[in-house]
């Protein structure tokens, strides 16, 4: 299988080629058709194994353009910094390929600049909880305009105590969003807590 085989927008196509990318990995082969259907995804997938890409490039493919002051439209939660960072150099160079704007926030960071693209109006929003919800409560943020959830690292984000906070990130974005989420384990500890938020989800190791 190639990633011309996924049915991928052109642009999309062309930006993971210029990347170097033929064959899809094997979360990637499995993930993408769903999301491309428009299918809520619970996805089990160990850090390097190119889950990034299986949830940007068909999100990226399906989602509208933010107009000035709206968004985000795709909003990825993850735990740490360093995931925030990792995804955010992963889904740029998808993101210009397809025209979208792309924020990513985080704690220890100046709220400035983060706060005037926000007002310009942004397509994908990165993040990590706690910065987040901190933009969410200084009304910066607003999730009225999701149309996907991507949440990376659920099982950590469980551990480290974020779940009560990813709630109320969960209750602000609209029921008809498309959610999608990813974590190292499946265990009942995570199935119990998500279950809640995901609709006849397309299950995937």
């Amino acid at each position: 299988m190639t990633f011309n085989d996924l049915k991928l927008s052109a642009p999309l196509l062309k930006a993971v080629s210029e990347a170097g990318y033929e064959t899809p990995s094997p979360i990637q082969a499995s993930a993408i058709p769903p999301v491309l259907e428009g299918r809520d995804l619970m996805g089990c997938a160990q850090t390097g194994t190119g889950k990034t890409a299986a949830f940007s490039l068909p999100s990226l493919d399906r989602l509208g353009h933010a107009k000035g002051g709206q968004g985000p439209l795709m909003l990825v939660v993850t735990p740490t910094r360093e995931l925030a960072q990792q995804i955010d150099a992963a889904c740029t160079q998808l993101a210009k390929a397809s025209n979208r704007r792309m924020l990513t926030v985080m704690g220890g960071t100046k709220y400035k600049g983060q706060i005037a693209k926000l007002d310009r109006g942004i397509d994908v929003l990165v993040a990590t909880p706690g910065r987040l919800y901190d933009l969410m409560e200084r009304g910066v943020v607003k999730l009225g305009d999701v149309e996907v959830l991507v949440l990376d690292e659920a099982d950590r984000m469980l551990d480290m105590g974020f779940w009560p906070t990813m709630k109320k990130v969960v209750a602000a974005t609209p029921s008809s969003r498309q959610t999608l989420l990813f974590s190292a384990t499946l265990d009942r500890k995570v199935m119990q807590s998500v279950s809640s938020i995901l609709k006849d989800p397309a299950f995937v190791e």
